[in-house]
């Protein structure tokens, strides 16, 4: 009765024991499946605005049922890549202090800085303002323009920028200007690199004050 007893805990315990690891490979899959997913999809709507599950779920080598058991919709899947990459957007200007030194120095080293993303991310802004509801894909681009108000404000004060238009006015023009440069390099009318570099002449331009 003794052995019997401490062989069927034995079994109890091996049984949780195996339990629990599968119940960690099943979770570390799902993660690897959710990391190739977001991955192909930012590589698939970059270079195409209009890229579908199907082209997603073939790029991450998975199959339609894995996709949407993770992403239920195509645009639960726009708002997380859009959200990942406006993350790492924020992570770059923060990275290049914005708040330091003279604000138009400090404006073309964040414009400078972001431009090498906003250029390989091409399209996913188009597909985002395409399938997500008006005005979505702008509020969800606050964090990161709120450091572009900063700045401008700055610079206004400092005598660098034009204070003849809002602060308001001015961010949605930097705003506007950064994604149609990107979206000029996507369609390959313009090089990265020569997109990246009108865009930097043109938005010190716009600031520059009368």
């Amino acid at each position: 009765m003794l052995f019997d007893y401490v062989y069927s805990g034995d079994m109890a315990h091996t049984a949780e024991h195996e339990a629990r690891k599968a119940g960690t490979r099943k979770r570390a899959d799902a993660e690897r499946n959710i990391a190739a997913i977001i991955s192909a999809a930012a590589e698939c709507l970059a270079r195409d605005p209009d890229a579908s599950m199907t082209d997603i779920a073939k790029a991450a080598g998975l199959g339609r049922v894995t996709l949407y058991a993770h992403f239920p919709s195509r645009e639960d899947l726009l708002r997380t890549v859009l959200a990942q990459t406006i993350a790492e957007s924020t992570d770059i200007i923060e990275a290049v202090s914005p708040d330091e030194g003279p604000a138009a120095e400090a404006f073309a080293r964040m414009i400078g800085s972001c431009w090498p993303l906003l250029s390989r991310f091409g399209s996913l802004h188009a597909a985002a303002q395409r399938a997500l509801p008006t005005g979505e894909v702008r509020r969800r681009h606050d964090q990161p323009m709120a450091y572009v108000e900063r700045i401008i404000a700055r610079g206004q004060a400092e005598g660098a920028f034009r204070t003849d238009l809002p602060v308001e006015w001015l961010v949605t023009t930097v705003y506007t200007l950064l994604h149609a440069a990107a979206d000029e390099a996507a369609a390959g009318r313009l090089t990265t690199d020569t997109a990246g570099k009108i865009l930097e002449k043109t938005l010190l331009a716009a600031l520059k004050p009368e």
